[in-house]
């Protein structure tokens, strides 16, 4: 039983038509899943992601009226978002230009070329350059040429001022390994540590950094509600289980139609999800039309017309 990687990160907007511009039009992400807060039936939940919509590849966003992030500690602090190769890297640094976004120079970081970037609502991302390693699904539909296009996610990475439970949790309640550390991309003089889910890799790695005078943050938009793992569908029963057994708060089972999910908090009060690969988005749209109209889970579809009067067009 063991987690195998990053399967989604879920942050914040208060501007959903501009972020669908930005994520579609500049990133060049797909729109995989046009739906809504299923606890919160007025916020749109956006789902971009790769050509196939595959586990891994999904960053989301609830559509809030909040106030921008105030940036520190107790947070998730980057998103990366995986490329491959140097070329590709030096592509986007020309894009960012053209298209006015916020970035800064490609550098090596934890052993990897990476290029750091916000969106236009300030959430904090990064280019990685993953080498082309495993299986990738452009969009045929993009903007950005297939070969150019972001893979998937990861690594995620965290701040927190306490290191010590938090490991715990990381090591001995969801197993993950700690392989190495590095100075963190503040330039703080602290350290991040990196912790590997699975076969390891970009994509399967929480990025710790330990930040005990970095002042607390406020979530907002701009910035990340919650990052969850991936786990195989067969077994979500038993992660239940070990939850419950250790005693540990968490939502109990939760049926999101698209995946079933456990939410639970680690020490520092960082949101964790763990998130079965299936059934997936097609579950209820063909593959080659997601994201074109405005999906709802069954148990909301009596809703529908009481819902799409409360959403603003995108």
């Amino acid at each position: 039983m063991q987690l195998t990687g990053i399967h989604h990160l879920t942050a914040i907007t208060a501007d959903a038509p501009a972020n669908h511009r930005f994520y579609t039009e500049t990133l060049g992400m797909r729109l995989v899943k046009k739906t809504v807060n299923q606890d919160d039936v007025s916020a749109y939940h956006l789902f971009y992601a790769d050509g196939q919509a595959s586990p891994g590849s999904d960053l989301t966003f609830f559509d809030w009226p909040v106030a921008r992030e105030r940036r520190g500690t107790h947070s998730i602090s980057r998103t990366g978002l995986r490329v491959a190769g140097t070329d590709t890297l030096d592509w986007w640094v020309k894009r960012f230009e053209e298209h006015k976004v916020t970035h800064g120079t490609v550098v090596e970081r934890d052993g990897r070329l990476t290029l750091d970037f916000e969106d236009p609502e300030g959430q904090r991302l990064s280019l990685i350059d993953d080498g082309g390693a495993g299986e990738a699904h452009p969009w045929p539909r993009s903007p950005v040429p297939g070969e150019l296009q972001v893979r998937g996610l990861g690594p995620i990475t965290i701040s927190v001022p306490e290191l010590a439970e938090t490991d715990l949790v990381l090591t001995r309640v969801l197993g993950m390994e700690p392989v190495r550390d590095y100075a963190t991309a503040e330039g703080d003089g602290t350290r991040t540590k990196v912790y590997a889910m699975g076969e390891g890799g970009p994509a399967a790695e929480l990025h710790v950094a330990h930040q005990p005078d970095l002042g607390v943050a406020h979530q907002g938009a701009g910035g990340v509600h919650h990052v969850a793992f991936r786990i195989p569908d067969g077994d979500y029963q038993a992660w239940t289980d070990r939850l419950a057994t250790l005693r540990i708060p968490s939502s109990g089972p939760v049926d999101r139609f698209y995946f079933r999910s456990l939410y639970f908090r680690e020490p520092n009060g960082i949101l964790f999800e763990i998130a079965t690969d299936g059934p997936g988005f097609a579950a209820d749209e063909p593959m080659e039309s997601l994201g074109e109209s405005l999906a709802l889970p069954p148990f909301l579809e009596p809703r529908r017309a009481e819902i799409e009067a409360g959403l603003k067009p995108l």
